[in-house]
């Protein structure tokens, strides 16, 4: 619902993918993307079994038991990987957040571009990047 965080966002997608997010004006859709900002008052006007799905890098309080709430963005560890079990305390283990993921790969594939905030740099090369790097989507079961 805030217009800032609409055009960072719909800025930071392609734009085949622009009309897949919509500005509410209204509390009653069913998948919510939220930000930093996401206040209880506004999880509370949200419908029962309403999905919150964070962008941002640390997730929202959750104020609501009759609602779902997906993990901040991460993905699955390479099994390669030693000695790694959990980076955030709000992720699975062998779950890292994407913000990490994205530095060991920018390591790995020696670039030298800087991502700062929302600037990050062509997604057409990192997803690959990442995958063959053995980094896994994650997948959750959208269970109660």
């Amino acid at each position: 619902m805030n217009d800032d965080d609409y055009v960072k966002l719909k800025k930071a997608l392609m734009h085949s993918s622009h009309s897949n997010i919509v500005n509410a004006k209204s509390f009653t859709q069913m998948i919510w993307l939220v930000g930093d900002g996401l206040t209880e008052e506004e999880q509370l006007k949200a419908p029962k079994g309403t999905l919150f799905i964070p962008y941002s890098q640390f997730p929202p309080k959750k104020h609501r038991k009759d609602c779902l709430y997906h993990y901040t963005p991460a993905m699955l560890t390479p099994t390669s990987i030693e000695n790694v079990h959990s980076c955030e305390d709000w992720l699975p283990r062998r779950v890292m957040s994407a913000w990490r993921v994205a530095g060991i790969v920018h390591c790995l594939e020696e670039w030298n571009e800087h991502e700062c905030g929302y600037n990050m740099i062509n997604m057409d090369k990192v997803w690959p990047s990442a995958l063959k790097h053995g980094f896994k989507p994650l997948t959750v079961p959208l269970k109660k």
